[in-house]
């Protein structure tokens, strides 16, 4: 059976995400810094990484201090442990799917650099349950992120990050494939060079509260894995 790493702080924030992964027939290896042991150990027999959300990456990683107002809440050994699983995996060519932090920790990973505290927007709730805050988001036709969902339009996801990146902090090397219309936050990324990268900033693991197509990230991200496991990636 495909095997998926996922990265988490602790297997019950990773609960949602094996969910949308094994319910797609592929398993999940769920990957914590107070587990970890190397990204060789981590990675060995798995065919596909699924950097999920979490804590904020450390503003030292983009050469700045934690602005105090910003509300800030990071994990170090998260941090290193996921830059280190995201190197190895990038090298592997194998499929990687970045989401909220995630897509985050990979901007950061390419040189870009992130907005603390993004105005009007907001962490994820202590309570899960907390009706979401949704916002619309534009897919960008011709772009990988359209191409798997199907379709570029305007789209109603749910939004609990209280940190994001424009045009001014995307890195170099990734491309924008969604926007926010009304403020111009980056919602997806893709990578030219590393086909296998997708990374979205809405939780799609909460799959009742973004648009059903989203959730073909998933499947992509199941399917590639597959293919990555039997040598058959084109």
């Amino acid at each position: 059976m495909t095997l998926i790493a996922v990265t988490a702080s602790g297997l019950s924030e990773a609960e949602p995400y094996i969910a949308s992964i094994e319910s797609r027939g592929a398993q999940a290896r769920v990957i914590t810094p107070s587990a970890y042991a190397g990204s060789g150990a981590a990675l060995d027999g798995v065919s596909g990484l699924l950097l999920c959300g979490g804590y904020d990456v450390h503003p030292r990683y983009y050469g700045q201090e934690i602005t105090k107002s910003a509300g800030v809440e990071t994990y170090a050994e998260r941090d290193e442990m996921e830059m280190a699983l995201l190197r190895a995996a990038l090298e592997r060519e194998m499929p990687i799917l970045g989401i909220c932090r995630g897509m985050q920790l990979i901007n950061v990973a390419f040189g870009g650099s992130l907005i603390q505290n993004v105005p009007g927007h907001r962490k994820l709730p202590d309570d899960i349950d907390e009706k979401p805050f949704k916002h619309s988001v534009y897919v960008s036709p011709g772009s990988k992120l359209g191409a798997i969902i199907g379709v570029g339009a305007f789209f109603n996801t749910n939004s609990y990050h209280h940190q994001g990146l424009k045009e001014a902090q995307r890195a170099p090397g990734l491309l924008a494939s969604a926007y926010h219309p009304q403020d111009g936050i980056i919602e997806a990324l893709e990578s030219p060079e590393h086909r296998w990268l997708m990374a979205i900033q809405c939780h799609i693991e909460k799959e009742k509260e973004v648009p059903t197509i989203f959730l073909r990230l998933f499947d992509w991200l199941v399917s590639w894995s597959s293919a990555f496991e039997t040598g058959e990636m084109d």
